[in-house]
């Protein structure tokens, strides 16, 4: 009889992320996919704060892309209009409002999203180092693109220094990359292959680390073996993830 084929690798990855109270992976997701609580702890209008909703939106969409129902919710804190606002130009998602959970509803997992050094909390926990911006008066100035993929550039565990340098890579990537994605769709599309899908989810489900996923997408652009269909889908099914817009510029004049 013929063997029978095997599924591709990625199929069988599940989201584990760092545990910031005991330093130990867990799954994020669990076995029986019931519903996900993601907690957002941010407690003021600023940079860090700021991060620690690009970390919580990057989880939930994680989450979500491997099919597991998730409840977002956002603690209150200091001058959380302004947070909302900042965060929805930067393409984070809304999180409701949180009402009194104590009583649960039924959840399987309850995850934390929050500040490094933050107060404990129950449950499992993602602590986000802290974003330390060169000129804090800048930030208003930055395009949310941009901000959004000079904070995904470096790990959510380690501290980000968002300093003039940073922000013209990002700046230089994103206009490259929206480019190039605007010129490949106008070629056949072809699947994203397997191989380079697994890379990508390996990447994203070992603690959300965007820095490789950005590395997969930097060797899909220059990799001489892919077709441009092929890095076109692998770039739209990576944004998925990253929320940068990338076919943005589709249809636009070369």
């Amino acid at each position: 009889m013929p063997a029978c084929a095997r599924p591709p690798a990625y199929a069988r990855l599940v989201l584990r992320i760092i545990d910031a109270r005991s330093g130990e992976p867990v799954d994020a997701a669990p076995a029986r996919r019931g519903l996900t609580r993601v907690e957002v702890h941010a407690p003021g209008f600023d940079p860090t704060s700021l991060r620690v909703l690009l970390v919580a939106d990057l989880l939930v969409r994680a989450l979500e892309l491997g099919g597991t129902p998730v409840w977002a919710l956002l603690t209150g804190g200091r001058q959380q209009a302004e947070l909302r606002a900042s965060a929805a130009a930067l393409g984070i998602r809304p999180f409701e409002d949180s009402p009194d959970v104590s009583a649960g509803l039924g959840e399987a997992q309850v995850i934390h999203v929050a500040v490094e050094g933050a107060a404990a909390t129950d449950g499992v926990r993602i602590d986000v180092a802290p974003a330390h911006p060169e000129d804090p008066d800048t930030r208003d100035d930055i395009d949310p693109g941009v901000l959004r993929l000079a904070l995904l550039a470096r790990h959510h565990s380690a501290p980000a220094r968002l300093e003039a340098a940073a922000f013209e890579e990002a700046r230089v990537t994103l206009a490259r990359w929206r480019g190039a994605v605007a010129r490949w769709a106008r070629l056949p599309s072809r699947p994203v292959p397997d191989e380079v899908r697994r890379r990508l989810r390996d990447a994203w489900e070992d603690d959300l680390d965007m820095p490789r996923v950005l590395d997969v997408l930097h060797r899909v652009e220059t990799g001489p073996e892919l077709p441009d269909g092929a890095r076109f889908e692998t770039y739209a099914y990576a944004d998925r993830l990253l929320g940068l817009d990338l076919t943005r510029d589709l249809g636009s004049p070369s």
